[in-house]
């Protein structure tokens, strides 16, 4: 079972519960205090607040485009989620390559992460969705932004979760497997709760990028947020408004992953706390 290395029960004085909450409370006052000066700085730009008002219900998503997709933050947010879903699939597997003994799966596995993380994404979102047809691979704008997404990410996760499963003791593997536990228990019950306290911050923050990164879908004509951002702002002359609100959507969206991972820190390090 994971190691806990503070067996002693945790006793909550009020001192210590006292100065966690005026921490809380300093930390959420300075957050409304500078949120108070940005917003304060923007209301000096003589913005046309009721321009976007009109067009936010478009940016967030909330109507559907002329052929009935879904278009804005709603698009965004699915095609980040489909590709995290496949970028853990690549980089689990990329990581089991990498720590393989096989020479072929090895091989394989550093040249897909060499080969994806020394070019630009971009460059890939091009290739996959220009390219590929001249050899009579075509795929939609859809599909090409999320394979794109998948692979670039997939490549930099695999060695997050590489890194996260060799900090874990490997005298802690053994002495399990010498207990008559099986392989695959070990795995989940011992390796995979100690590296997900490593994995997932670094995790964390590469989801985030892919957030904001997959704005690169909008070259390829896609209904996104960055592309309703950039085709209202030339529509109506209005760009700040229009950027502006978008850069607020996609703040608000990474604040969400940012307090989804928080969360996920708290429970997989219930064990490392001081």
């Amino acid at each position: 079972m994971p190691q806990i290395l503070d067996s002693q029960p945790k006793v909550e004085t009020p001192e210590r519960w006292h100065h966690a909450h005026a921490f809380k409370f300093k930390t959420g006052l300075t957050w409304l205090i500078l949120l108070s000066l940005l917003l304060g700085a923007f209301s000096k730009m003589g913005l046309d607040w009721s321009l976007i008002g009109q067009k936010l219900p478009f940016l967030l998503g909330l109507r559907l485009s002329p052929d009935g997709f879904i278009q804005g933050a709603a698009l965004t947010i699915m095609i980040t989620a489909c590709s995290m879903f496949f970028c853990l699939l690549i980089g689990l597997i990329t990581a089991l390559g990498r720590m393989s003994e096989n020479a072929v799966a090895f091989g394989c596995a550093t040249f897909y992460a060499s080969l994806f993380r020394g070019t630009p994404l971009l460059v890939q979102v091009l290739i996959i969705y220009l390219a590929l047809p001249q050899v009579g691979i075509v795929l939609g704008a859809l599909s090409s932004g999320i394979i794109a997404l998948s692979m670039n990410y997939g490549a930099y996760l695999a060695e997050t979760i590489r890194s996260g499963v060799l900090s874990v003791p490997r005298g802690q593997q053994e002495a399990a497997l010498a207990l008559g536990v099986s392989r695959w228990t070990v795995a989940v019950h011992v390796t995979a709760p100690q590296a997900l306290r490593i994995i997932i911050p670094p995790a964390g923050s590469m989801f985030i990028s892919m957030l904001k990164d997959s704005s690169l879908v909008s070259l390829m004509g896609l209904w996104e947020l960055n592309f309703l951002a950039q085709s209202y702002g030339r529509s109506t002359y209005r760009y700040m408004e229009m950027l502006a609100t978008a850069a607020a959507i996609y703040w608000i969206m990474s604040i969400v992953l940012e307090l989804l991972q928080s969360r996920l820190e708290r429970r997989f390090a219930q064990g490392q706390r001081r």
